[in-house]
């Protein structure tokens, strides 16, 4: 990994804006590593939620904000998440006119380091609490594997023939891939094909538990080994990250064609 990148390692508080601050890695990088070279066939997007987003008004009254960021699967890249919150934190004491100007400013800053139009709004989804899928987590099954992800855990189930289904766990646990830290995660895997086999599913998500990947390429990993599998009509998968430094990172990949899921939070969020 890049030693330039912020993450890890002591990083001076800004004290003025500064959209230098934002490290954009080329997702290339991570798609080689499973085999996508090219455009991916798949569409989607990551969206960020942000809880902490403050600013100085023209009086040098702080104001306070959170936000909604979507960045499209298609830029040629990701933004690295602690330069994005240092990036964030360098609004705090500049002085803005106006809630426009400071949702624009990060618009444009955001994609100028994504390399694609990114959408900004002020206010976060609600928390959905809703559970219109099988529950991965309470099949009775015995895991062994906890990295790195294993794609031969993965099977069809052939007595139930082509369905269309959603599956969720909570136990999706991946590593930052500088420090180390835990990330953890619910996924959502919406598809119409061959059936899964749901234990195997379940063995396959626990398998990431030791594994050291940035969230978006954990799931272009699971939408890759899912469809490389199934070969499925539609495949939809979206995983909800857990906050870390005043940012969540939810990111979704689907086949062409497939409706985005509605914005939304989960419980842990």
């Amino acid at each position: 990994m890049d030693s330039s990148i912020p993450l890890g390692r002591h990083v001076d508080y800004p004290t003025t804006y500064d959209a230098s601050l934002l490290f954009p890695i080329a997702r290339s990088q991570g798609r080689e590593e499973i085999g996508i070279r090219g455009e991916p066939s798949f569409i989607g997007f990551d969206r960020w939620h942000a809880y902490e987003l403050s600013w100085l008004d023209a009086r040098g009254k702080p104001h306070v904000a959170t936000a909604t960021i979507c960045v499209p699967a298609s830029t040629p890249n990701l933004v690295e998440s602690k330069s994005l919150k240092l990036y964030l934190n360098s609004f705090n004491s500049t002085v803005f006119e106006s809630y426009h100007e400071v949702r624009d400013r990060i618009a444009r800053d955001l994609s100028a380091a994504a390399g694609g139009d990114v959408t900004v709004n002020f206010g976060l989804p609600p928390v959905d609490r809703r559970r219109p899928a099988v529950l991965l987590d309470t099949l009775e099954t015995d895991i062994t594997c906890y990295g790195p992800p294993n794609a031969k855990l993965l099977a069809i189930d052939a007595t139930r023939g082509a369905v269309e289904e959603t599956l969720t766990s909570e136990l999706l646990k991946s590593n930052c891939p500088v420090t180390g830290q835990p990330d953890w995660a619910r996924v959502t895997i919406a598809y119409r094909g061959a059936a899964l086999d749901h234990p195997s599913v379940l063995r396959y998500l626990v398998s990431f538990r030791d594994h050291c990947e940035f969230h978006e390429q954990c799931v272009e990993r699971i939408y890759t080994d899912l469809s490389a599998l199934a070969r499925p009509d539609m495949l939809s998968v979206e995983a909800r990250y857990t906050r870390r430094g005043g940012l969540d990172i939810n990111p979704w990949r689907a086949t062409p064609g497939t409706p985005a899921p509605p914005a939304a939070r989960d419980e842990r969020q």
